[in-house]
């Protein structure tokens, strides 16, 4: 059988199937369905400093081969994770990390410094897509400069692996990758979703009450994959890949385009059991192809 154990940073994963933050709750929600104990990890819903309600509905819509959301990153925020949720998760096996949004710098730092202390929390995702307040809205990872700086000033107080997960709503992702890298990422994200929108064409009104929202889903696969291919040869950590991925093949492509890991997203909600399934077809594709670890096939194109 063929090696499926994967490095990202120093935190060794038992496999590179891992499930993406906001698509699988806590963990809690799928254990009918699966056993959390055959991933390599789960990202849980992304938590703030203060609790947050979230946008108003609607909030959600279906789109051609994906869907658009707003949910505004609802959670109650890190202090009730700490006492309340992180009880009820820390003993699974698997690793449970923690995606972390803000709307300061300050904000994603406070938040940082409380996940530290935890024994079993070994890494957190860095949100940077969220909208900077205090420079009038625009997401830290659209600047250079302001995805420098709190990946910085979050590398000061969080000394596990820190991932960063990388916007593409940008002109060249390779850019920000490079200096989160240089300020210490010990790994990258991506791709979060992509910004879109959907009108009613009966009501001509916005199907979110945002009106534009994040979309994600099989229809943005190809671009996230080529972002990938591009973050990998402009990087020297690892990638964890993601975006429309929903079989085992999707997997393979994101691991071949770069990805040392993968997270499934949307399609949990298509199949609870996805992510399994999908682990299942990397193991046979790495039988069926004699490759000895699941590492020989990352970046590993065939140019024609």
């Amino acid at each position: 059988m063929a090696g499926l154990k994967v490095n990202i940073g120093e935190l060794e994963l038992k496999n590179p199937v891992m499930t993406a933050s906001g698509t699988f709750g806590y963990g809690t929600e799928y254990a009918d369905f699966i056993d959390l104990g055959r991933l390599g990890g789960i990202f849980v819903k992304g938590t703030t400093l203060e609790p947050r309600q979230g946008n108003d509905y609607p909030r959600m819509a279906e789109t051609s081969s994906g869907m658009l959301n707003s949910v505004g990153l609802q959670n109650k925020g890190v202090d009730y994770f700490v006492d309340h949720l992180y009880p009820k998760i820390k003993d699974y096996d698997t690793h449970m990390i923690v995606n972390v949004s803000g709307s300061t710098i300050e904000d994603y730092v406070a938040c940082a410094e409380k996940l530290a202390n935890l024994d079993k929390m070994p890494a957190i995702e860095l949100n940077i897509s969220c909208p900077n307040v205090k420079e009038g809205g625009m997401a830290f990872g659209t600047s250079c400069q302001s995805a420098a700086e709190v990946t910085r000033e979050v590398r000061k107080v969080f000394p596990k692996t820190l991932i960063v997960k990388l916007s593409p709503n940008v002109t060249d992702i390779t850019e920000i990758a490079r200096v989160v890298e240089d300020e210490g990422a010990d790994a990258v994200s991506l791709v979060n979703t992509f910004l879109g929108m959907a009108i009613d064409v009966e009501s001509r009104r916005p199907k979110l009450s945002t009106i534009t929202g994040g979309l994600s889903g099989p229809c943005i696969k190809p671009i996230a994959v080529r972002m990938v291919w591009q973050v990998y040869h402009a990087v020297r950590i690892p990638i964890i890949g993601m975006g429309g991925i929903c079989n085992w093949q999707d997997a393979i492509e994101f691991i071949l385009a770069g990805s040392t890991a993968i997270q499934v997203g949307t399609y949990n909600f298509v199949d609870p059991a996805s992510s399994v399934k999908i682990l299942e077809g990397i193991e046979a594709y790495l039988d069926r192809h004699h490759i000895a670890s699941v590492n020989e096939l990352v970046g590993q194109i065939n140019y024609l």
